[in-house]
């Protein structure tokens, strides 16, 4: 007896040793295939800057349904990698409904400040019931709170993929807050004016949510044409210029000064309507109205790099919705009709600012022509296979929706509807009769890159009683698409120096449960859970009464 005492003590001190060792030698080790738990190093440069707590909130605890305990369980995996490599950092499981008697006022609470909850229906026993969950983390610095959104939303998938997708996302979103916590320099955008671009109230939402990354300020081309040197130094303070869906020609010294910004290195994002046409054209022309080629004098600008965009428009069989009026005063009704002039675009998925993406609404968009040349285009959306484009003039009307469209015709898909061009970027002007003299002028600029898209109104929020909603929010038809993400995911890329939406392109593999193959074989599992133990525990009382009996009565 004293010897197995002794080899028992052996064993209590040994464990006790290894546990306080382990403490000052601790390490991790991810024998993952897809190393889904070792952390990207732009995200890990990122958490390093903080010197002070960084508390997160995750609010998934309580009583959740059983696909969002999976994504509760790879978030605190996350943020305990995170936890390993910053000890300021810490995070908090909480229940925003814990207290039912306040749930209503709660929820109320959350909304308003911008946490949407998830309404999962559940099906257990035979009962359907209904559940709010608020798939969001708070992360808190100092004096800032930053909104981080768990659940991610994809048109027509289910709730296991979207439980899939959100894992997939879960590091740059808390990458992402984190960054936006750590910034201590903000680059620059200009909002280039003076062109008839959007009015700043329709691209309110989009410019606010920027600001949590860059500094904005607007720079008009009017003034070119008396002291163009003073414009092109006022915009090379800027990281990046914005020309959001212009209607109105630039003349050769306008195109010439935001030419030689890009040859100088600046960032640029096109949303360009090469087609006058509007949907509130149509309801006012009594329901019909005329498209037209748009003059911007901007083709010799987007040919020199790589791009033409056609004045067509894109008709698609993946389409949005728009919403027609019937009746008068309060008997109206508003019903909800194809529109094929407004392609529903989904994400290729084969690049970091369109992976896992929402479907992206576009109106009255131009198809694109991708032209042969040294620099790198990446088609980032195009329309579906079952799109056809249609040439300009071309009356428009409501006249459309009697018939029901010809599918062999739709035969002239996948038409590129935005591109992003890298390289070394050449001056439009190259070789040619400069417009006006500007001091120091590039002929031949650095590696660069910009972003056209074939459709203003991308960009575009709509209004409620004067005030913009959020950016892809159709309040019409009560629908939400990607274009704000897509748009932020925009500018991320092309002013990101550290590479962290890169994380964007990592995939994480997630083993997901059966659920048809739960209900089949449910008994048998119960069985053997409940059933092996019992049986393992038999056995070895037997084998035990049967070693005591022969040792003793030897």
């Amino acid at each position: 007896m004293g010897k197995f005492l002794v080899s028992v003590l052996k064993i209590v001190v040994a464990l006790v040793v290894l546990n306080v060792l382990g403490g000052f030698f601790y390490s991790r080790l991810d024998l993952t295939e897809d190393k889904r738990f070792t952390l990207s190093e732009p995200a890990v440069e990122v958490i390093q800057k903080f010197d002070g707590p960084v508390v997160i909130d995750v609010l998934l605890n309580g009583k959740i349904p059983a696909e969002f305990t999976k994504l509760k369980v790879e978030t605190l995996q996350l943020l305990e990698s995170f936890s390993s490599k910053n000890k300021n950092i810490q995070y908090n499981l909480v229940n925003p409904l814990e207290d039912e008697s306040q749930s209503q006022q709660t929820i109320a609470d959350l909304q308003r400040i911008g946490l949407t909850p998830a309404n999962v229906t559940i099906e257990e026993g035979g009962k359907v019931s209904q559940e709010l969950v608020f798939p969001w983390a708070m992360v808190n610095y100092k004096n800032q709170t930053v909104k981080v959104p768990l659940l991610k939303n994809k048109l027509g998938s289910t709730m296991e993929e979207r439980i899939n997708n959100s894992v997939q996302q879960l590091e740059y979103a808390f990458a992402d807050a984190f960054t936006k916590l750590s910034l201590d320099e903000k680059k620059r955008v200009a909002v280039i004016k003076g062109n008839g671009e959007l009015d700043d109230i329709f691209i309110a939402d989009y410019l606010t949510s920027i600001r949590d990354y860059y500094n904005i300020g607007a720079i008009t081309l009017d003034s070119v044409a008396s002291n163009p040197q003073n414009v092109l130094e006022q915009l090379k303070n800027f990281d990046l210029a914005l020309v959001a869906k212009p209607t109105e020609a630039f003349s050769d010294e306008e195109k010439y000064v935001m030419d030689q910004f890009v040859v100088n290195g600046g960032k640029s994002i096109w949303l360009i309507d090469q087609v006058a046409m509007e949907v509130d054209s149509i309801f006012q022309g009594g329901g019909t109205a005329l498209a037209v080629q748009r003059n911007l004098n901007l083709n010799d600008f987007f040919f020199k790099y790589g791009i033409r965009i056609n004045p067509v428009l894109v008709n698609d069989l993946y389409f949005t919705q728009i919403v027609l009026a019937s009746g008068d005063g309060n008997d109206s009704q508003y019903n909800p009709v194809p529109w094929y002039y407004n392609p529903m675009v989904f994400s290729q998925n084969n690049h970091p600012i369109n992976t896992n993406i929402e479907a992206v609404r576009y109106q009255f968009a131009s198809a694109m022509d991708i032209l042969e040349n040294d620099y790198k285009k990446t088609v980032l959306l195009q329309s579906s296979p079952l799109s056809k484009t249609e040439g300009v003039p071309r009356q428009i009307g409501l006249d459309i929706l009697k018939n029901p469209p010809d599918r062999e015709s739709y035969t002239n898909g996948n038409q590129p509807l935005a591109v992003l061009v890298e390289g070394q970027f050449t001056s439009v002007f190259k070789n040619r009769v400069k417009p006006i003299p500007l001091k120091n002028a590039l002929e031949e600029g650095g590696e660069n890159k910009m972003i056209v898209i074939s459709d203003g109104d991308v960009i575009k929020n709509q209004l409620r009683n004067g005030r913009p909603l959020e950016l892809g929010y159709d309040k019409w038809t009560n629908s939400s698409y990607g274009n704000k993400e897509f748009l932020i995911n925009c500018i991320n890329y092309l002013l990101d120096d550290t590479g962290l939406i890169n994380i964007r392109n990592k995939r994480v593999s997630i083993p997901l449960l059966d659920v048809e193959k739960i209900v089949v074989e449910k008994t048998k599992w119960q069985l053997i859970n409940i059933g092996v133990p019992v049986l393992l525990t038999l056995i070895f009382g037997i084998f035990f009464s049967m070693y005591r009996k022969r040792k003793f009565a030897a």
